[in-house]
């Protein structure tokens, strides 16, 4: 998985924290995503947060990598993503 086909892949069991957001109290929040929908990520760490995608920017962690991607990259849900033509 890469930054260019994170958007084609399975989000849920990801390690997310986000990094910025233009509502101050967002940024900071770490924990695995637990859900998606359209428009928000539900992540569960300390408690569980519903973020909207498009005023954030995440970063995942996969391991040997740390892959950061504006939320509004991610809108629609996760199966019509997939339909998706992105340019490379």
């Amino acid at each position: 998985m890469t930054r260019k086909n994170i958007i084609w892949h399975e989000l849920i069991g990801l390690k997310a924290k986000i990094i910025r957001a233009s509502h101050p109290e967002l940024v900071g929040i770490e924990g695995y995503v637990l859900d998606e929908t359209r428009n928000t990520l539900t992540i569960g760490g300390e408690k569980v947060w519903v973020v909207p995608k498009d005023v954030v920017e995440i970063e995942f962690d996969l391991g040997d990598e740390k892959i950061r991607i504006h939320g509004s990259d991610l809108i629609g849900r996760p199966e019509m993503r997939l339909k998706k033509r992105w340019r490379k």
